[in-house]
């Protein structure tokens, strides 16, 4: 049963690696939609997890790996999301839907020793997949209409360690891993041309960095009421993105495969800062096995990206973020839903994207539960996993796009003391 685990583990890795997910139009620009953390049970407290150390020994936290005093199983998540985006904008009162499930997350998680814990995880870090045209009617016989497409996944392979100095505080370190090809496609033609002009930008990534974490937390003893104070910094890019440009003229044959093309103009060029310092500080109080809240702020350094061509600077980007869980009484077996941990949260994020004079913001409120399984208990906390997230990104400002999303996400926590020699027989 545990091989059956491990070989999902690794084949389920080439399945996310060629996944298409659908997003926004926004993803236009830069390397597409971010998906800030696809873990359910970071997104379902509004993404706070800088100072959260999880209470149960089941769950590793990778976005600060210095959190994970408690973990003591080893652990394999599977996750999916449904991603469900209702775009509206006054430019010719156009409205449209987008829809798609993709595998989110695959992690593996284990304890070395008693101080020494790590973990490997598999997730989307952004995506692209867009297909807006855009046509003008110049007069009676012409028409001029421009079609923008984008595809491509941008994945990251983490793995992190953590090590604990002393009861209450622990320090962490993750190595982060960013590969994939980004696809934008800008076509243009008129009523009646035999020829369609196309600018193509391909950004092939390569890109290793790393993240460092540490974490405080005070228990006292008398009331089992804790205070935990976390940060993280991301820095240390060490490979460049490159960026191929095509300018060209064809036309289509059957499907989309391109018949006479003559091209025009191409060059290559690389950027170091794809992806730029990172930090985050967070603050949590709570009560041992009962409830926990917590509040975030996080900080990315502003980019410049080459698009079509072009350098196209993104600003710095702010995320605040407060949410947390609740378990009724995990003692109460006569009721099941006394067990399930409850879970909560909201944000409000400040986007780098800025189009003309508009910030491309974004915010939302979150939901979520662990239904635990029948042999879990409060040391092997094993279950199903369910989220949601509803929100919105954007602006009906200056003809932009409204965005309107409803998330849902599904994953497995499985936890045991797998891997351990028998100290007795």
């Amino acid at each position: 049963m545990k091989k059956i685990f491990v070989l999902s583990f690794i084949s389920v890795g080439f399945f996310l690696n060629a996944q298409s997910i659908s997003n926004s139009p926004y993803a236009t620009y830069g390397i597409g939609d971010v998906k800030y953390d696809n873990t359910i049970e970071t997104a379902s407290m509004g993404g706070i997890s800088t100072a959260f150390i999880s209470d149960f020994s089941s769950n590793f936290n990778f976005a600060n790996p210095a959190n994970n005093t408690n973990f003591g199983l080893t652990s394999i998540k599977l996750e999916a999301s449904n991603e469900n985006n209702y775009f509206k904008t006054d430019y010719n009162n156009t409205k449209s839907t987008k829809h798609s499930t993709y595998l989110s997350n695959i992690s593996l998680a284990f304890p070395i020793s008693q101080k020494v814990k790590a973990g490997l995880l598999y997730q989307p870090y952004s995506s692209k997949s867009y297909d807006v045209i855009n046509s003008v009617q110049v007069n009676d016989e012409t028409v001029h209409a421009n079609r923008f497409t984008g595809k491509g996944t941008l994945n990251t392979a983490q793995a992190a360690v953590s090590y604990q100095v002393t009861p209450s505080f622990a320090l962490g370190a993750r190595a982060n891993f960013y590969f994939g090809n980004l696809y934008d496609i800008n076509e243009f033609t008129v009523t009646n041309a035999e020829l369609i002009n196309g600018y193509e930008t391909k950004n092939s990534i390569k890109n290793f960095n790393f993240t460092l974490g540490t974490s405080y937390q005070h228990i006292n003893t008398s009331t089992d009421n804790k205070l935990t104070v976390g940060a993280t910094a991301t820095f240390g890019n060490t490979s460049n993105m490159v960026t191929e440009y095509k300018n060209s003229t064809y036309y289509y044959g059957s499907g989309d495969t391109k018949l006479g093309e003559t091209i025009i103009e191409q060059k290559n060029t690389s950027s170091k800062n794809l992806l730029p310092l990172q930090a985050s500080v967070g603050v949590g109080y709570g009560s041992e096995n009962e409830w926990f809240l917590s509040a975030q702020v996080d900080y990315k350094k502003g980019e410049t990206i080459s698009y079509f061509g072009k350098s196209f600077a993104f600003d710095d980007t702010y995320r605040i973020s407060a949410g947390g869980w609740y378990l009724p009484n995990y003692n109460n077996f006569r009721s099941y839903f006394s067990r399930v941990v409850y879970r909560y949260g909201a944000f409000y994020e400040r986007g780098g994207l800025k189009i003309g004079t508009n910030n491309i913001n974004k915010y939302g409120v979150s939901a979520g539960v662990l239904l635990p399984f029948k042999t879990s208990n409060i040391q092997r906390m094993s279950g199903l996993e369910l989220g949601v997230e509803v929100g919105k990104r954007g602006t009906l400002d200056n003809n932009l796009i409204n965005q309107n999303y409803i998330n849902l996400k599904v994953g497995f926590n499985f936890a045991d003391k797998w891997f351990r020699k028998n100290l007795y027989n």
